[in-house]
């Protein structure tokens, strides 16, 4: 019997036939505002939450996948970022510098606060950050926190030190780290 006619070569290409016809209907189903957010549409982006890009840095949630540096608890706190005056140039450079790193959208950027959006490119699971000025304490707040899920694996921690390296590197005159 030739390969191309055996029973199994034949139901698998029937299942291909089911899956390509499965993706299709999805496709057309999700829609085009979600065919851009990578193979799954942005399925997994998930609504931004109403305290975010108000001004103010948002409390983080009672899941673990949040830094915030106002936050008391240690499972949530992180350190602000050091800046030097003028305040307002050294965020403008902060977020020049997040802006920078992939999958990064700024979504507001003032003076005194910025709200970026971070978009993982597989799954498109969206994550936002917030900067905000405290000209009391010299430094720029920061909170980094995942819309959907429990745990991050540690990345909004990461993201957060990463941008802390890469402006103080920026500062010191050295190229920033990516």
């Amino acid at each position: 019997m030739a390969h191309a006619q055996h029973p199994i070569a034949r139901r698998r290409g029937a299942c291909r036939s089911c899956l390509v016809g499965l993706v299709a209907i999805a496709a057309l189903t999700l829609g085009p505002a979600t065919a851009s957010a990578g193979p799954f549409g942005g399925l997994f982006a998930g609504a931004r939450p109403a305290g975010v890009g108000t001004g103010t840095l948002a409390a983080c949630p009672e899941t673990p996948n949040c830094v915030q540096s106002s936050a008391r608890d240690p499972r949530h706190a992180i350190a602000p970022i050091a800046a030097t005056p003028p305040l307002e140039g050294a965020l403008a450079e902060l977020v020049a510098i997040a802006a920078a790193m992939p999958g990064a959208r700024v979504v507001a950027a003032r003076p005194d606060y910025a709200h970026l959006e971070f978009e993982t490119p597989l799954m498109g699971f969206v994550d936002d950050v917030e900067f905000a000025i405290d000209a009391t304490g010299g430094t720029i707040q920061v909170r980094s926190a995942s819309r959907i899920g429990n745990s991050d694996f540690g990345v909004n921690r990461k993201r957060v030190e990463d941008l802390r390296k890469a402006f103080a590197a920026g500062r010191r005159g050295g190229a920033p780290v990516r």
